[in-house]
């Protein structure tokens, strides 16, 4: 495969496999429908988040509160009655009302990206559970291109016999409830003796 030295990335694209270029699509749609489903007041919350986020916004935090209390103690010295005296109650107040909504702004921004990663994760368990069909189909087919041609030696393999049978995905389910009851209730009763 030839070296791009153009750093086009139309060129970068037009390159992919169109298997390859199908997946990208499809997360790219997913993202894209997740942004575009999302309110005005989501966009508002996930851009003061994002804001709020960067170093930026804590140095300015900082220098507010450097510059408050600093302006109170100077107005104190100088004779006058300071805003908000030591122990500064009012500035405390401001900053735990600063830090719920901050808060809130995260907690909300979370449940999107949550909201996100679901659907990333249903994705992904239907290509595994795709996945698992086409290997069992490919297992059984050379299984049976074995058992089919006469210059191969004719033998029985349990394994690949087990391996070319399709997981039953609500058994499989079952079965890891049932595992991750068994740990739960071993673990409660380590821990009460």
């Amino acid at each position: 495969m030839e070296t791009n030295t153009n750093n086009d990335p139309t060129d970068e694209k037009q390159q992919l496999l169109p298997h390859i270029a199908d997946t990208v699509h499809a997360v790219a749609q997913l993202h894209a429908d997740h942004h575009l489903k999302s309110t005005t007041a989501e966009k508002i919350v996930d851009l003061w988040t994002s804001t709020l986020g960067r170093p930026a916004f804590l140095a300015w935090v900082a220098g507010a509160v450097a510059l408050w209390i600093l302006a109170n103690l100077v107005l104190r010295s100088a004779g006058y009655s300071p805003i908000d005296p030591p122990p500064f109650a009012l500035l405390g107040w401001a900053l735990s009302a600063m830090g719920l909504v901050i808060a809130v702004l995260i907690l909300s921004t979370q449940r999107r990206s949550d909201q996100l990663s679901e659907l990333r994760e249903q994705m992904t368990l239907e290509l595994a559970s795709l996945t698992e069909r086409k290997v069992a189909k490919i297992i059984e087919l050379i299984e049976e291109q074995r058992r089919d041609s006469p210059e191969l030696r004719n033998r029985i393999d349990h394994e690949a016999r087990e391996m070319a049978e399709r997981t039953d995905p609500k058994a499989m389910l079952g079965a890891i409830k049932d595992s991750h009851d068994e740990m739960i209730s071993n673990a409660d009763s380590t821990s009460e003796t």
